[in-house]
């Protein structure tokens, strides 16, 4: 092969890559993953059970993560465990009341620490649309003779509606 001029004049000005300086990359990577970390706990979506219907709402508050009491036509959930009939509580039965009272008891003696103490006082309720209102109001009087003075009920967020002309 001939060394032409033009060959020669390239490989004298071929720049020759021998060490990376990884520093800059590195620290972009750094700001990054502290970004995602930080970001990555703000996004709580709550759902709520298939056979259940919330109502809607314009809300505008995002849900903290509280304890979770779920009503659905047929029974009375805490935090996932089944403890009563809405049925025996629509027909006043007191024995129906103990089950909430002690799972309620349960969870907030499991709470640890005083801060966390003061955060685990709030309950969320989610009712389905079906539920008589007379349901919710004794599960919110039973919560709140327990000590859980902040109780919240879960909507659906509606969409807002825009004003056309």
């Amino acid at each position: 092969m001939r060394n032409t001029r033009r060959i020669k004049r390239m490989s004298r000005n071929r720049v020759k890559i021998t060490k990376m300086n990884l520093t800059s990359l590195m620290d972009v990577f750094t700001i990054l993953v502290f970004f995602l970390l930080v970001n990555s706990g703000s996004v709580e979506v709550m759902q709520a059970p298939k056979d259940m219907v919330l109502p809607e709402s314009h809300v505008e508050a995002k849900p903290r993560e509280t304890v979770m009491i779920s009503i659905s036509a047929e029974d009375v959930s805490i935090q996932g465990r089944v403890v009563a009939r809405v049925g025996d509580i629509m027909d006043g039965k007191v024995a129906s009341y103990a089950p909430i009272t002690a799972r309620l008891a349960e969870l907030r003696d499991s709470i640890i620490g005083p801060s966390t103490r003061l955060a685990g006082q709030e309950i969320t309720i989610l009712a389905d649309k079906s539920v008589p209102f007379i349901v919710v109001r004794k599960v919110m009087s039973i919560c709140t003779g327990e000590g859980y003075e902040n109780v919240s009920l879960a909507v659906s967020q509606k969409e807002a509606q825009v004003a056309t002309l």
